[in-house]
């Protein structure tokens, strides 16, 4: 991959995150309507504080890919997120899935980009 289109996927990435891990603390992009059912999903998951938790992995991985420091474990980490975010909005919120689409999809360039540090782990 090019080096320059990796690393503007990297940091386009890593401000996306860093933006969206922010807000689940301090709240300054307001939520849009949402379906009932997106409702009662996010009404269940209040208690846990688990978007707390993935709030702060997307400010950790936010990080790595702006300062380029562990960004390949970050983006193995963060894939997780991204699979979530794009079923969520597949199943529960349609017609808002283009962000989650986005970060799914920048986050398979920025994999791609660090596919070299993977070869250990993917050897047979």
């Amino acid at each position: 991959m090019n080096s320059k289109v990796f690393m503007v996927a990297r940091i386009l990435l890593g401000l996306f995150v860093l933006t969206f891990g922010l807000n689940k603390f301090f709240g300054f992009i307001p939520f849009g309507e949402m379906p009932e059912a997106a409702i009662s999903y996010f009404t269940g998951l209040g208690p846990t504080h688990l978007l707390k938790l993935v709030g702060v992995i997307e400010i950790l991985a936010g990080l790595a890919f702006i300062l380029n420091k562990y960004g390949s474990l970050m983006a193995l980490i963060l894939m997780s997120v991204s699979v979530n975010a794009v079923l969520f909005h597949a199943t529960l919120a349609p017609d808002d899935i283009w962000g989650a689409l986005l970060l799914l999809v920048l986050n398979i360039v920025v994999l791609i980009g660090y596919k070299d540090r993977y070869k250990e782990i993917l050897r047979p």
